[in-house]
């Protein structure tokens, strides 16, 4: 698909991969319009500068909002819906605003995408959604479920997702904490067993992209992704500094999956990625067509394969050209 010449709304525009995204539409291709929906006034007030052609618009707005989303969405031919609230132990204790922007958010936007004849609808989603042990994984599955539903009912809008790990600098993600933390001599981690998945923001934009052009409609899109331990990120962040163990907070899992055994019958591999396709789908006729290749019965991608690590000198290097 090329994007030139299409209308693309970004929810959640404002926040760090949102962002990323932004920048990436805007420098890349000559787009009829880009709005940047968000109900962050203060983050749209600082991104102004940086998009200054008048094919650009900022909307405050919540994804909570429908009537606001019906007047985003008017002439949009595509939707990266990347709003969401993240914060696991936040979750915990405030569930039903995570079920309202999450969930409910989610389902607005399904609708006035329907409404407005919206081609493509692409949704940022987590590894914490696969076998969820907490309350915001548990409102990124239902979101998921809601978008991947969305594709029974009519042939346009396309739904697709895309789960990711962490991405390396988002705010409010561990390095940035260890950062601060390291100044002080001493950093605080939950669990130093802990693995976790790593993309940088680049990389994640780019998957976003590529799987919103060449999407058929209910996959689950998945990135081969490097994994990390977190006593690897404390030797790359804060290397010298003293370690104190907090303990496990409210929902933290001791390591994450992308692609549980439970989906290995609908789950397909390409080369970089992975797709689960809905139940649905007929997947010998998926592979025939697009050359993916089956991966096998009870297979499970966690956090602890050790076939795509990511060094500490990578992550080092990574974090020098980020900035964080």
């Amino acid at each position: 698909m090329d994007f030139n010449g299409k209308s693309v709304l970004v929810t959640g525009g404002t926040g760090s991969f949102g962002q990323r995204c932004c920048e990436a539409l805007y420098q890349r291709f000559k787009l009829k319009k880009l709005i940047i929906f968000s109900r962050d006034e203060s983050k749209q007030f600082e991104m102004m500068p940086r998009f200054r052609h008048n094919r650009t618009r900022f909307m405050i707005g919540d994804v909570r909002d429908k009537a606001r989303l019906l007047d985003a969405v008017e002439g949009v031919d595509l939707i990266i819906h990347a709003a969401a609230l993240k914060q696991v132990p936040q979750a915990e204790y405030n569930p039903f605003e995570y079920v309202k922007t999450n969930i409910l958010g989610t389902q607005n936007v399904i609708e006035v995408a329907r409404a407005a004849g919206v081609s493509r609808v692409i949704h940022t989603s987590t590894d914490k959604a696969v076998n969820p042990l907490n309350h915001y994984g548990a409102t990124k599955l239902c979101a998921d479920k809601l978008l991947i539903a969305a594709n029974y009912y009519l042939d346009k809008p396309r739904f697709a997702c895309v789960r990711m790990g962490n991405l390396i600098g988002s705010r409010g993600s561990v390095i940035p904490v260890l950062r601060r933390m390291s100044k002080t001599g001493k950093v605080t981690v939950t669990d130093p067993l802990m693995t976790r998945f790593w993309l940088t923001l680049d990389d994640a934009v780019d998957f976003v992209l590529a799987r919103l052009a060449d999407m058929r409609g209910g996959e689950v899109f998945v990135p081969l992704s490097p994994t990390m331990k977190m006593t690897e990120v404390m030797e790359a962040v804060a290397p010298g500094c003293k370690v104190e163990v907090a303990g496990r907070r409210p929902g933290e899992k001791i390591d994450e999956i992308l692609v549980s055994r439970h989906e290995a019958c609908q789950t397909v591999r390409f080369k970089d990625h992975f797709a689960v396709l809905p139940d649905y789908a007929d997947v010998k006729k998926y592979l025939a067509e697009t050359g993916a290749v089956p991966v096998g019965a009870d297979y499970e991608y966690t956090s602890v394969d050790t076939s795509n690590r990511l060094s500490v000198g990578k992550l080092r290097k990574i974090i020098k050209r980020e900035g964080i």
